[in-house]
């Protein structure tokens, strides 16, 4: 039996990347039935769906903006038939490229106002669609909030994502005292995931530019993979985590240290 044995996960930007990963890890892991929602990757999703059921589980799709109320509760909706949601993981997201902060007048408020509706309004009104089959887990049902090193240290691709995730954070401490004891939630903050969404933002030299960068400047030199990161994840979903609600996990290969440790101390 694995850890995820009969469990049904459903993962938001489950089509790609950290999402991606997360499910065909789940499944891999025992997991009766996966349902993944995209918004616009619907090739990608079909792709991870058949990397789900290869691993043995079901896999369902669905198309939908979690920015939208509506769409939350209909890809809430998509786990009825398995009568319960033993992990919500919210892994969409979004960004707008503003790397040198101080650059104010690039951000509109309409920036603001999209990334926190995908970035910090969608977890909520997801798991506020997921609660009634939350509640169904066989055991604690657990949620997962996938925010970002930048809401910690105020770093990252712009201001506004930056604050997105902050305020994701946040969230998570309200919602899980807020839902305890039946659903635990948890947050992990990576810090840099070599995926396409990273990749896709850049041309070929500059993105290994950070790369390398990346490696050399974090204590652990490592660059982190979708795969790396969705361990973590896994784990906080898992059985294994049981007695963890409301922390806020780095997992950013040291990141938030600053700089490499000192030699020969």
């Amino acid at each position: 039996m694995g850890e995820f044995d009969g469990k049904v996960v459903l993962v938001t930007g489950g089509g790609t990347g950290l999402g991606a990963a997360v499910a065909i890890g789940a499944a891999r892991r025992g997991a009766r039935a996966a349902i993944l929602n995209y918004s616009r990757s619907a090739k990608e999703a079909e792709e991870t769906a058949a990397a789900v059921k290869a691993a043995g589980a079901e896999a369902v799709t669905v198309q939908g903006d979690v920015a939208k109320d509506e769409d939350c509760r209909r890809i809430a909706a998509a786990a009825e038939r398995f009568g319960k949601i033993d992990a919500l993981v919210n892994s969409a997201g979004i960004t707008k490229h503003v790397p040198r902060h101080a650059e104010l007048d690039k951000l509109s408020a309409e920036d603001f106002q999209r990334l926190f509706s995908v970035n910090t309004i969608g977890p909520f009104q997801m798991i506020r669609a997921c609660r009634p089959l939350l509640e169904k887990a066989t055991a604690q049902a657990s949620v997962l909030m996938v925010s970002s090193i930048a809401g910690v240290r105020g770093i990252g691709s712009s201001v506004a994502y930056a604050a997105s995730k902050g305020a994701l954070n946040t969230m998570t401490l309200s919602l899980a005292r807020a839902l305890a004891p039946k659903i635990r939630v948890n947050a992990i903050c990576p810090g840099f995931i070599d995926t396409r969404w990273f990749s896709s933002a850049y041309d070929a030299a500059t993105a290994q530019k950070i790369r390398d960068s990346v490696a050399a400047t974090t204590p652990l030199q490592v660059v982190s993979t979708a795969e790396d990161i969705a361990d973590a994840a896994l784990f906080l979903i898992s059985d294994a985590s049981r007695r963890i609600t409301g922390e806020i996990m780095l997992t950013d290969a040291g990141q938030h240290l600053g700089a490499l440790p000192l030699r020969g101390r």
